[in-house]
């Protein structure tokens, strides 16, 4: 598939695939929040596992979630973002007026994007809860299975990094009990102190290979090196992760599943 097809297909898949994340109201807001009194479905980060339609099963990317909150819903399908006004009448689930990114990303599971768009063509679906669990069924019976999000771990997560680009080769682990981080630049293995203490981590001089690699692995190596020997700022959202330096450079990762 060249690029200009990939980029037509994604943006069919990202005008249909909101019609899944329609998951609570401003009505449902006022009364029990959700489908469900015992666990609500509003104000609540949800996961994307899989998509089954047609008798085919598909795995969702990492990053692809869904959050409701006073009568919208918001996600990402792992490649593009959405939102859409959404209400909630009893197990029965809308969404109207929706939005999304028409991006072209590489990497990222076409099949996935193509049979969400597809399960969630219907207007209307039927929501089940059970526990973290939320399942949604279109009139077809085709279904996503979600789980309520939790933040990953910092420490013991290998954290992929996303900004700036190194086509997934460059990533880090803290290890809480040995104060360490150790990774990959991108290009060059790094290895470091690590002290993690009220929102801050402090990063010794880090120790690398002395590898060459062509000029966009290196560049973006150059920027992750601007975190050490120093103190960052650190924020984990979902599957997240920020890093902010006091020189001002930014890097964002996630949590490889």
């Amino acid at each position: 598939m060249d690029r200009q097809k990939q980029r037509m297909t994604l943006t069919a898949a990202a005008m249909l695939v909101p019609l899944m994340a329609a998951c609570g109201s401003e009505k449902a807001d006022s009364g029990s929040g959700s489908v469900g009194a015992d666990k609500p479905v509003t104000g609540v980060r949800w996961s994307v596992d899989s998509v089954t339609a047609d008798g085919r099963t598909h795995k969702a990317p990492t990053g692809a979630h869904v959050t409701i909150d006073k009568g919208r819903a918001e996600g990402s399908f792992g490649c593009n973002n959405f939102s859409a006004e959404a209400t909630v009448d009893g197990d029965r689930i809308r969404l109207g007026k929706t939005m999304a990114t028409e991006m072209a990303c590489e990497g990222k599971p076409m099949a996935f994007e193509k049979a969400l768009a597809h399960a969630f063509s219907d207007q209307e679906l039927k929501a089940k809860v059970d526990d973290d669990r939320l399942t949604l069924t279109t009139g077809r019976g085709d279904t996503v299975h979600l789980t309520e999000a939790e933040d990953a771990p910092l420490a013991g997560t290998k954290w992929t990094v996303t900004t700036p680009k190194a086509d997934g080769r460059a990533h880090l682990t803290f290890d809480e009990k040995k104060g360490t981080v150790s990774g990959s630049l991108g290009c060059n293995k790094v290895n470091a102190k690590a002290t993690v203490r009220d929102g801050h981590i402090t990063l010794g001089p880090p120790a690398t290979t002395r590898m060459m690699c062509e000029d966009s692995l290196m560049t973006g190596e150059k920027t992750l090196l601007r975190l050490f020997d120093g103190k960052l700022k650190y924020g984990v959202d979902h599957q997240t992760l920020t890093l902010t330096s006091e020189n001002g450079t930014s890097v964002r990762a996630v949590a490889e599943r």
